[in-house]
């Protein structure tokens, strides 16, 4: 990855999108929005867009594991979901483990007096901004 690059970050849900980016350093993350789901075409669609317009140079992805690190279900998903995403953009993908990423986030927004009960798409956003932070920390060790 290059040093001056953006990143993109998604946390991939049946639902929803979460979207956070950084600044080119990778030393601030922001999130972005949130992509209400459609269908696989229009939201793969919607985030090369999204992509574009944010000048990324690469995608991080949340994957889903369980807790005793083995991909389920929803871990195929998010994989098809990139796989379609590297292909549409030709962006490079990087898996990042998202396990507790939502509990993180729901935790972090209430910490700022949030409420997170009726407003998903901040949660969304924020576990994507987690992520991101995640895959940075790890890239700087």
């Amino acid at each position: 990855m290059d040093e001056k690059s953006r990143l993109l970050a998604l946390d991939v849900g049946d639902a929803r999108i979460g979207v956070a980016v950084c600044d080119p350093t990778g030393m601030i993350v922001t999130p972005v929005e949130t992509v209400h789901r459609k269908n696989m075409k229009m939201d793969v669609a919607r985030i090369a867009d999204i992509a574009k317009r944010e000048e990324v140079g690469a995608v991080v992805i949340g994957l889903p594991k369980n807790m005793d690190g083995t991909e389920g279900e929803q871990a195929a998903k998010v994989r098809s979901f990139a796989k379609k995403l590297e292909r549409e953009t030709g962006l490079t993908v990087h898996f990042e483990d998202e396990r507790l990423s939502t509990f993180a986030a729901t935790e972090r927004l209430v910490e700022r007096g949030v409420k997170t009960g009726t407003n998903r798409d901040l949660v969304d956003m924020e576990a994507a901004a987690i992520i991101l932070q995640s895959f940075l920390d790890r890239q700087k060790k």
